[in-house]
């Protein structure tokens, strides 16, 4: 497929490579339905201490990940899902950015914890979410009622990681600190903060994003 051509801020892949990943589409479902088992086994203990009702709060990447793939297989099967896409969109630009965020943000606590093997991985692989995310303007129409429903997705998952929890403790990420609510370590302000921060002003962010491409969408057909 072809599609109208956005500028390099809005579709920052080069055409080539946009077109040979479509062309194994296939290829990208399978390695994110892999992550997706990857991710919900390494949230194992996270999900062992929060109450089920709130589970599908607490595997963000697993779950932004599961919706790239659902995205991805819909549109080789000719069964698009606007709601579908933009869930996905949101997601892996927003915890593929995010993760790496706090990883480098918390760099010390992180590798203090994790082999180096494994950070490493989860540095690479959320970038790759984020460079995954920019091929669906390809075939998706970035409907207002589609990303209206995402950011009210995001938007809740955010209060309760942050703000509201609802039931039990905030359902972030755990990070690497016994109680990084206290521990003041950057920028004159706690590990939490910092973490919410970058949640958030992501949040508003790709919105704007998944607005101007809708734009330049209409505006290039």
């Amino acid at each position: 497929m072809t599609g109208p051509t956005l500028p390099a801020w809005l579709a920052p892949l080069p055409r080539r490579l946009e077109d040979l990943a479509l062309r194994y589409a296939w290829l990208i479902v399978a390695i994110n339905v892999a992550g997706t088992a990857f991710g919900f086994w390494y949230y194992r203990f996270q999900f062992a201490g929060t109450p089920v009702s709130m589970w599908p709060w607490v595997p963000d990447s697993p779950l932004a990940t599961l919706f790239i793939a659902l995205s991805l297989a819909l549109w080789k099967l000719d069964r698009r899902n606007e709601l579908v896409d933009m869930l996905a969109f949101f997601g892996n630009i927003k915890l593929g950015l995010w993760t790496p965020f706090v990883l480098l943000s918390f760099n010390d606590a992180f590798l203090a914890q994790t082999p180096l093997p494994m950070y490493a991985f989860l540095l690479a692989s959320h970038l790759g979410m984020v460079a995954q995310a920019f091929l669906i303007h390809r075939y998706s129409d970035f409907s207002i009622p589609a990303i209206a429903a995402a950011l009210a997705w995001y938007s809740f998952d955010l209060a309760v990681d942050y703000f509201v929890p609802i039931l039990g403790d905030p359902h972030h990420t755990t990070l690497p600190f016994a109680d990084p609510m206290a521990v003041e370590l950057v920028w004159n302000t706690t590990a939490f903060r910092v973490a919410a921060l970058g949640a958030t002003m992501l949040t508003i962010w790709i919105s704007f994003f998944a607005l101007a491409t809708r734009a330049e969408k209409a505006r290039a057909e």
